[in-house]
């Protein structure tokens, strides 16, 4: 990175420099992922319960969700003395190693400051590092509903590729209105102690972005690639200025949302730990990210949903918000590093020392990485 102005590459929401750091130590000397039974799972859960004062714990039908390339997560019902009848919970739970490493206290405060305001599950319990489930975990509500039609044969990863039939009108309506409410969510207002917003009317929001995934790599590097440091350069010295930040939920797309059928109401948005104060464009050029479309002649529809053109022009319309086609351009530019570097080494470095419970899946993903780096190029041309 010599050669070039970088500012202040510390500058990092602190809580997200302690989850970086965290990792480091987690993963010294850990060996190979060994899945937890259901009985130390059982067990895990009945520990962090007790702790939090209920009594005569029964926990049944645990059973291992599939998906995630992140985070465990398991369905269980819970039994308790007070409690009338049990209640059915999602456990959400770090493995040694993921694609991301990310924080559930986080992820707590923002599905706990949505509710009411979007459809999410309802925060239950927290283990904020894991001193009773062995690993940071978030218990919620479980929430009925699909993430993709059941009539749907081809299976998907990650929500990609999905087909939503004659439910796409009524899931792309929600699908951006569930989005311009967010950003119109007051969060000033709201109890979020792990998040440290950039000051407006700066260039921090961008540039604390790019700190981030700039120490992930460094961390989780596998080999060298010239594209990846070239792109920060790029990405450090075209930061926009962000005037007003707003909550961002990170990975808003396909397959991190639920709806209900036959009817397509959304039951809830899902996989928030990637959410943080910035700039509104980020999540608009995350969404239309081409991996997470699906191909319709010479189209490339967002999220399965509607054409990039038909996506912004409806966003603009419910939120009032204006789009700067320079500051989506750069969040593009963002976002496709930001994944080839998740793609390029942390996906790597679990997939290879078998630290995950989805290694085939970070398999792929690592694979995935090739695409993302083309699109850099690209993407940075066309800036010129």
């Amino acid at each position: 990175m010599n050669g070039f102005h970088t500012g202040d590459r510390d500058d990092l929401e602190p809580r997200i420099a302690e989850i970086l750091a965290r990792k480091l130590r987690v993963r010294q000397g850990a060996g190979p992922y060994l899945p937890r039974t259901n009985a130390q799972v059982r067990e895990q859960l009945a520990r962090l319960f007790a702790a939090r004062g209920l009594r005569d714990i029964a926990i049944d039908g645990l059973t291992r969700m599939t998906g995630g390339a992140s985070k465990e997560q398991f369905a269980f019902a819970l039994s308790h003395a007070g409690a009338e009848h049990p209640e059915k919970l999602v456990l959400r739970m770090d493995p040694t190693m993921g694609v991301v490493e990310t924080c559930r206290a986080r992820e707590a405060q923002i599905l706990a400051a949505l509710a009411g305001v979007l459809p999410v599950p309802p925060v239950r319990y927290v283990d904020r590092d894991g001193v009773h489930l062995g690993q940071p975990g978030l218990v919620t509500s479980f929430v009925s509903g699909v993430t993709k039609p059941t009539t749907m044969s081809r299976q998907t990863v990650s929500g990609v590729g999905i087909d939503y039939g004659a439910l796409t009108p009524v899931i792309a309506a929600q699908f951006v209105a569930n989005l311009a409410r967010l950003h119109a969510f007051d969060w000033r207002g709201a109890a979020l102690p792990d998040f440290a917003a950039p000051a407006p009317g700066t260039r921090q929001a961008a540039l604390r972005q790019v700190n981030w995934w700039a120490r992930v790599w460094e961390q989780d590097l596998v080999e060298p690639q010239p594209v990846i440091t070239f792109a920060e350069r790029w990405l450090r010295e075209n930061a926009p200025v962000c005037d007003a930040p707003v909550l961002v939920h990170g990975d808003y797309r396909a397959g991190n949302f639920m709806f209900a059928e036959p009817a397509g109401e959304f039951t809830a948005v899902l996989d928030w730990e990637l959410a943080h104060l910035g700039d509104f464009h980020d999540d608009l050029a995350w969404s239309a990210q081409k991996l997470f479309g699906s191909r319709v002649g010479d189209d490339i529809l967002v999220s399965g949903l509607m054409t990039r053109a038909e996506f912004l022009a409806a966003y603009e319309a419910a939120s009032g918000r204006r789009i700067d086609p320079r500051v989506f351009h750069y969040y593009e530019v963002l976002n496709a590093w930001k994944c080839a570097v998740l793609d390029l080494s942390t996906s790597c470095h679990a997939a290879a020392a078998g630290l995950s419970h989805q290694d085939l899946v970070l398999a792929w993903v690592a694979i995935t990485g090739a695409v993302f780096m083309d699109q850099i190029v690209k993407l940075i041309e066309e800036a010129r």
